[in-house]
């Protein structure tokens, strides 16, 4: 009867389906067994997921809060044990392999190149400037603070305090606290330093510029704004310790006349570009240029300001001109106010010029077209001669106009006549120049502002056809234009419609 009992228990026992987990096993749901196809434990990688995606990301998965891991510990417990069945004799199984444990990935940026890596941070370096992506990249690794660490790398750096326009308390506490991270970065990050621009230095200037001088002995370029208490000895000492700084930019920074002096007579024949403020003092700097201290110089800046005009002070005795500036290609003397430039000065200035491509002289009221006329350079291709809220109270020449277009048609690629006082007969005379050219070819007029002036539909007419190039054109306040046209017009669609309006207006205006 024993045997026979055994058998039907076994008969009433529930059998387990092939493919069930037994009892007290966590069901498994098709989410996590993808989940441990894509990165199973000890890989190295982990699973975000996103709105739309599933990301499988190198590095350990980022931590839990306190509320998942409690219900991770739920689903964890093991069930209630179910009512015991007669006990069967189960098989011994054999014991799981143990795989072995795999160290974490050291990530992509360990594998790649230095030169590589160098070529990656140079492109970024170059689009966004050193600060501050070489020093958040220092942080992420030994291979990636090697590379971030490369003095080619820091080639243009702009320093400026923090809390610049705050108490001058502050402002100079936070001057001492940059200036000490400048004492370790200039010998050690800067020693190939080209370009440094300075920003809102009040009185930490002189010791910037002498680790300047100690450190970066391969400095082309120094632009210092809105910087108080440049002494000339720290120029000149500047001057000495970087025998390539070539080009010097002081606009907006209160920097003394006899520093600059001192400077361009100690770098001047290497001197390129210069950038200044006009002041009191930028006679005594435009006196020195003048002496030839600078004769490579290319580019000339003299900024105004709104309050302030520039009055050269004649000398009292003849001077013999000097050489001049032979490499000069761009002078500006432009501003808002008017100005008492005159034809003498300019001719000063640029009678040993004769490669100026760029002149900008728009608020010089006194310069008349014959004194542009005698200047040396024969192709020049921009000319700003525009007057702005000046013209009303000044007495304006109305003839001369074709002086300039006779002489710079071939080459002028933008001109500025607005608020001139020219003639509608003088205007067509000069703008007819470019509807012939010398050899057959189409002048390089591509921007003409004629805002202000009298010109007529009949030459703005000629001017369009002539220029098939022409690409702005200005014609707001233009009182001799029908109503409707009086604007700016930008590209060659819109040039082409103006032309269009003009033609048809033509008959009506006869």
């Amino acid at each position: 009867m024993a045997p026979a009992a055994a058998r039907r228990a076994r008969r009433r026992a529930p059998r387990r389906v092939r493919g069930t987990q037994p009892a007290g096993a966590r069901a498994r749901s098709a989410e996590d067994w993808w989940w441990e196809r894509l990165a199973p434990s000890g890989s190295g990688y982990h699973l975000l997921q996103a709105d739309s995606m599933l990301l499988v990301l190198p590095g350990p998965g980022p931590a839990r809060t306190r509320v998942q891991r409690r219900a991770a510990r739920r689903t964890q417990r093991p069930a209630p044990p179910a009512p015991r069945a007669p006990a069967v004799k189960a098989r011994p199984r054999a014991a799981p392999v143990s795989e072995p444990q795999q160290g974490p990935d050291p990530g992509w940026g360990d594998r790649i190149p230095l030169e590589i890596l160098l070529q990656i941070f140079g492109l970024l370096v170059a689009a966004d400037g050193p600060v501050p992506f070489l020093g958040r990249a220092a942080r992420v690794c030994r291979r990636w603070h090697e590379a971030a660490s490369q003095p080619a790398l820091w080639h243009t750096v702009t320093l400026s305090p923090p809390l610049a326009g705050r108490l001058a308390k502050s402002g100079a506490k936070a001057e001492k606290k940059l200036l000490a991270s400048l004492e370790w970065l200039m010998p050690n990050r800067f020693s190939q330093l080209q370009r440094l621009t300075l920003i809102h230095w009040k009185s930490q200037v002189h010791p910037v510029l002498k680790l300047v001088s100690e450190s970066c002995p391969r400095l082309t370029f120094l632009k210092l704004s809105d910087c108080h208490g440049v002494t000339p000895n720290a120029l000149i000492v500047l001057a000495k310790a970087c025998p390539q700084l070539h080009s010097l930019d002081i606009q907006h920074s209160m920097v003394d006349s006899t520093a600059v002096v001192s400077f361009l007579e100690e770098a001047g024949p290497r001197m390129c570009k210069l950038w200044l403020t006009y002041s009191s003092q930028t006679t005594a700097i435009l006196g020195a240029l003048l002496g030839s201290c600078c004769p490579r110089l290319q580019v000339l800046e003299v900024l105004r300001l709104l309050n302030l005009v520039w009055l050269p002070k004649p000398s009292g005795r003849a001077v013999a001109p000097g050489p001049g500036f032979p490499s000069l290609e761009e002078l500006c003397l432009a501003g808002s106010a008017c100005s008492f430039v005159s034809n003498e000065a300019l001719g000063r200035l640029l009678h040993g010029s004769p490669k100026l491509r760029l002149l900008d002289l728009r608020g010089c009221a006194r310069i008349t077209p014959a004194g542009l006329h005698d200047l040396p350079c024969q192709d020049l291709e921009q000319l700003y001669l525009g007057l702005y809220g000046t013209s009303d109270r000044l007495t304006l020449a109305k003839e001369g106009s074709y002086l300039l277009t006779r002489k710079w048609c071939h080459a002028l690629r933008e001109l500025d006549l607005s608020g001139q006082g020219f003639s509608e007969k003088d205007l067509e005379e000069a703008l007819a120049a470019f509807s012939v050219t010398p050899g057959g070819s189409h002048p390089a007029l591509c921007s003409l502002n004629l805002r202000g002036t009298r010109v007529t539909p009949s030459t703005v007419s000629s001017v369009i056809r002539g220029c098939p190039g022409l690409l702005y054109l200005n014609l707001e306040s233009c009182r001799c234009l029908p109503r409707g046209l009086k604007r700016a017009y930008r590209g060659q669609e819109e040039v082409q419609w103006c032309l269009e309006q003009l033609l048809t207006s033509l008959p009506s205006s006869s």
